[in-house]
C-alpha cells in the first residue's frame, strides 16, 4: 500500500510541475511577437499545447481572448486533490488511523 501511495505522491508532484509549465505557456502567450520555433519555447509549446487544446474545444476563444487555460488549471486541480486524498487515504489505512 505504501508504494502505491508513493506512487500517488509522485503523480501530483508530476501534475505540480506540469501545472507550472502551464503558467509559463500562459505567460508567454501575451507575446505576440515572440518566435515559437525557437527551440525552448517550441518544446513548452508542444508540452502544453495537446492538453490545452482538448479545452479550447470545449471553450472557445471570446473575443479573442483564450478561457480554456483556466479549465485545464482547474481539471489538474481536481487531479491533485484525489490523488493526493487517495495517497493520503492509503496511507493512514496502511497505519491503522
Amino acid at each position: 500500500m505504501e508504494i502505491l501511495a508513493t506512487v500517488l505522491q509522485v503523480l501530483s508532484q508530476t501534475l505540480q510541475i506540469y501545472s507550472l509549465v502551464l503558467i509559463i505557456r500562459v505567460l508567454l502567450s501575451w507575446f505576440p511577437n515572440l518566435d515559437w520555433g525557437n527551440p525552448v519555447l517550441s518544446t513548452v509549446s508542444s508540452i502544453t499545447d495537446p492538453y490545452l487544446n482538448v479545452f479550447r474545444g470545449i471553450i472557445p476563444p471570446l473575443g479573442g481572448i483564450d478561457l480554456s487555460a483556466i479549465l485545464a488549471f482547474m481539471a489538474i486541480s481536481l487531479m491533485q486533490n484525489l490523488l493526493n486524498t487517495a495517497s493520503l487515504s492509503m496511507l493512514t489505512g496502511a497505519l491503522g488511523y
